[in-house]
Order: structure tokens, then sequence, then C-alpha cells
């Protein structure tokens, strides 16, 4: 009974139901200790309560690929053929989220394309987070609806290979499922909704005033060189500012200008003197050349 499907199990897919799972993982959960200390022996009745006390969620993991109490919960529920009103009642369960996560797994297994879609959308809406165990046996975080659509549109989740489903579009063409709304279509048609009420409820001429502030280009504010007539234009400085102006100057200024002054004054007269020496010596040399002639 550890290993062997109940009698009045039928078969789902065109196979048995345990060999949903692939064999060598199978091995390994029957040689796992959580198979041997948990799920022997247990029975439809028991399952919720060991299903209440899982942590996270996952598959295999580690390089001898070691199941997780999740896969061994699925492959025993597998095994045992849980009703649908069971699988339901899993998927409804709002207090417990790793219930709620193991029934929709178990629905995406067994169900049909149309149970699929009619149960695990509406999970689209819950956005608690749950422990993921991957591969190398780290945890990462997940969202409810994230696992939700990787469940409806991935191949593989948790270590088993997931069974074909049809097309959402193909059974809304067919008749046999009705177009999904999404909750953030209805908040937005609840927003435009409320827009119209209160464009109804404003008058015309607003109306007509905001469609030509609209209409305005934007500007950004530029500031005017030109000189306005209310301020009048700055007046001429006096001379006598000016020259207080000047005057106010700093005194290193002032011994600058001094020194600049003497400077000038030095070389002119050296030049002054030069000069009138030069002009001395000339006047001695003729005076004495017409004393000559004369003589």
């Amino acid at each position: 009974m550890a290993t062997r499907l109940v009698k009045d199990a039928h078969s789902i897919h065109g196979t048995n139901l345990q060999h949903l799972v692939e064999k060598f993982i199978r091995t390994r959960i029957y040689e796992s200790n959580y198979w041997k200390d948990e799920c022997f022996g247990l029975t439809a009745d028991l399952v919720e309560n060991k299903a209440i006390k899982l942590r996270f969620v996952g598959g295999v993991y580690g390089g001898n690929t070691k199941p997780t109490p999740f896969l061994c919960l699925t492959l025993k529920m597998l095994q045992i053929k849980l009703k649908k009103d069971i699988i339901v009642e899993f998927i409804k369960n709002e207090d417990f989220k790793y219930v709620r996560v193991l029934g929709a797994f178990y629905m995406r297994l067994t169900g049909t394309a149309i149970d699929c879609y009619k149960y695990l959308e509406p999970l689209y809406n819950d956005y608690r987070k749950i422990k993921i165990q991957n591969g190398d046996g780290d945890f990462e975080l997940m969202h409810i609806d994230e696992f939700i659509d990787e469940l409806l549109h991935s191949k593989r989740m948790c270590g088993i290979t997931l069974p074909w489903l049809q097309k959402r579009y193909v059974l809304e063409e067919a008749e046999q499922l009705e177009p999904r709304v999404s909750a953030l279509e209805e908040g937005m048609d609840d927003v435009e909704s409320s827009e119209e009420e209160d464009e109804g409820v404003a008058s015309p001429d607003h109306r007509q005033r905001s469609y030509q502030d609209l209409d305005k280009p934007h500007c950004s504010p530029t500031l005017s060189y030109g000189r306005s007539k209310s301020h009048p234009s700055p007046q001429r400085r006096s001379p006598s500012l000016r020259r207080e102006k000047q005057g106010s100057k700093s005194p290193r200024h002032r011994r600058n200008k001094s020194r600049d002054q003497r400077h000038r004054s030095r070389s002119k007269s050296r030049g002054h003197h030069h000069s009138h020496r030069h002009r001395s010596h000339s006047k001695t040399k003729s005076h004495k050349k017409s004393r000559k002639g004369n003589e």
C-alpha cells in the first residue's frame, strides 16, 4: 500500500496517477525519511493536517536529488486519489497559504483545462509571499500569483513535467469558457466612469476654458531685459562723484602712483641736465672758434 495506487482510482490523462511523477523521482521519494515517517498509512482525512505544517514549496534539491515534503505529499495525494471537492476546498482555503498552493498544484496535475482555468485564475488576486526551495537547496521568495502563472504557462514545475494544457483562447472560441476579466481592468473601468461623471457635472464654459488652456504652448518663464516705463533709467554720475570715487582709492594705489611720478620727474630732470651741458659745451666751442678768427 505504501507504493501502490488504490483500487478504485481511475487513470487520468491516459496514465496511472503515480506515473505523472518520473520514476527516478518516485524512487527518491519512496526512499526518503519524510515518506516513511509522515506519509505511510496516510488517508484523505489526514492529508490536510500534514499540509498545514508545510513551510515551503519545492521539488528536488541537492546533488543526491532529495525530495521536499511538498513533493512527497503531492505523490501521496496522487496515490490515494483525492476527490475534486476536497481539492476545491484546499484551493479556497485562505487561512493557510501552503494548503492553497498544494491544492492548486494537484489541480494542475489532475484537472481538465476548464477546471484549471476556472479554479486557478481567481488565485491571481492572492499576493501573499511563499518560500520556494530551488535545486541548489537555497530559498527564494515568490508571490502566489506568480506561482499560479507559472503553473498555467510553464512545462515543468517542482521537478515534475506538467500535463499539456489547452490554450485559453481556444476554449473561449468554442464557448466553453468565458473571457477572463482581470481586477486591473475592473479598476480602470471604475476610474473612467468616475471621470465621465466629473466631466458631466462640470459646466460647458469650464470645459471650454480647460480645452483652450491645453491648446496653449507650455513656455518656461523668461526674464525681460527691456526697460519698463515705471522704472526710470539710472542717472549719470556727476564729476564730483567721479572725483570722490577716484579719491577713495586705496593708499597702496596712491603710493604706487606717486612713485611713478617721481621716477618720471627724475628721468626728465636727467635728460634736461644732459641737454643743458651739451648746449653749453657747444657754445664754448663756438666762442673759442670765433675768438681765433678775430685774432
